[in-house]
């Protein structure tokens, strides 16, 4: 979320949007707000471990990607926990 191309509004929509694709992909049954919170934290892991790797996403694609990506660890770490 430290790329000035994509705000905290941006951020929120493009987080609600990657959440619910992992939703989807992944199988689970959330709500809208925890796709929410799933996206924008999803986004922020999947950066992070995609630059120990050298790679950057920016941009609202790149966000949006980050987010689905982060997001379906997030849903698999939940799963193997609850486990």
């Amino acid at each position: 979320m430290e790329n000035p191309g994509v705000g905290w509004i941006a951020a929120i929509v493009i987080g609600g949007i990657a959440g619910w694709l992992a939703e989807m992909f992944m199988k689970s049954n959330m709500g809208v707000l925890m796709n929410i919170i799933l996206g924008i934290i999803g986004a922020i892991i999947a950066n992070f471990l995609l630059g120990l790797l050298g790679v950057s996403m920016a941009g609202w694609l790149g966000y949006l990607v980050a987010g689905f990506i982060g997001a379906c660890i997030l849903i698999a770490v939940a799963r193997m926990i609850r486990r």
